[in-house]
């Protein structure tokens, strides 16, 4: 029953994902917002909850598919148990990043704690077969693998290149004297970071609120004149918006087209 509704779960927020709309509930700037289009909220291009929704159907397969008792316990706490350390991961996360907390992704948390609190307790006799100590720790750095990677992939590290061209066009932006003014909590400031894929990093990018949200303007943003995020300056005009590479190149004056073979 917990298997089923969390794939019902992550199956809601994959579509919501793809189709790029807000959760229910899920006001805009509201903090599931800003944990839904955080760069948390996907995983090798593919979105978080897809991987969930994977991760509940091998648990609704470890239950069902025909086997011996202390096999399948395994499979289930191995899997309910690195289920449960993601989303321990992502939430801290969201919590100590981007001081904010999605209802949706504690809801499955919870759903993750549940199966694993009911598979652990439901244990065989004989489970986990070898001593307590070496079963913790194999499933412990396994874990610890999978969060660890999830950490490189929200770094931006496994990044594609992004092409010559925006890497071109990022270079050009920042000699232009164009700054991109934005938040790291910023669910638009990402899906302008996104466009540029792995060029994102040689954007002239200017944090304004280190501190989250609730934690102030810094002063360069301020005298900028920003009003909010994310905010683009080119020649002294103000766009709060996400613009299109190929919008930014016409915008100042790079040649989108002629940088295409480089």
């Amino acid at each position: 029953m917990l298997t089923a509704f969390g794939l019902l779960l992550t199956a809601y927020l994959t579509w919501v994902a793809v189709r790029d709309t807000g959760a229910a509930f899920c006001t805009e700037g509201s903090g599931c917002d800003v944990v839904q289009n955080s760069r948390w909220s996907r995983f090798l291009g593919v979105p978080i909850a897809l991987w969930g929704g994977a991760l509940y159907a091998l648990l609704a397969w470890a239950t069902w598919r025909p086997a011996p008792r202390l096999t399948r316990w395994r499979r289930l706490w191995r899997l309910s148990f690195l289920g449960l350390a993601i989303s321990v991961y992502l939430t801290l996360a969201g919590w100590i990043a981007l001081a904010a907390f999605c209802a949706w992704c504690l809801l499955s948390l919870a759903t993750l704690l549940a199966i694993f609190v009911l598979v652990h307790v439901a244990r065989p006799d004989s489970a986990p077969g070898t001593q307590w100590s070496t079963w913790c720790l194999g499933n412990g750095l396994l874990a610890l693998a999978v969060v660890a990677a999830l950490h490189v992939s929200s770094s931006g590290l496994l990044d594609r290149r992004g092409g010559p061209r925006l890497h071109a066009l990022a270079a050009h932006l920042e000699e232009s004297g164009a700054k991109f003014y934005g938040a790291h909590w910023c669910p638009t400031c990402t899906q302008q970071k996104r466009k540029f894929s792995g060029a994102a990093a040689q954007l002239p990018y200017v944090e304004c609120a280190p501190n989250g949200p609730n934690g102030g303007m810094v002063s360069e943003c301020a005298i900028a004149g920003v009003t909010g995020y994310p905010t683009w300056v080119i020649g002294g005009r103000h766009y709060v918006q996400v613009i299109e590479p190929e919008q930014l190149a016409a915008m100042t004056g790079f040649d989108w087209e002629g940088a295409r073979g480089d």
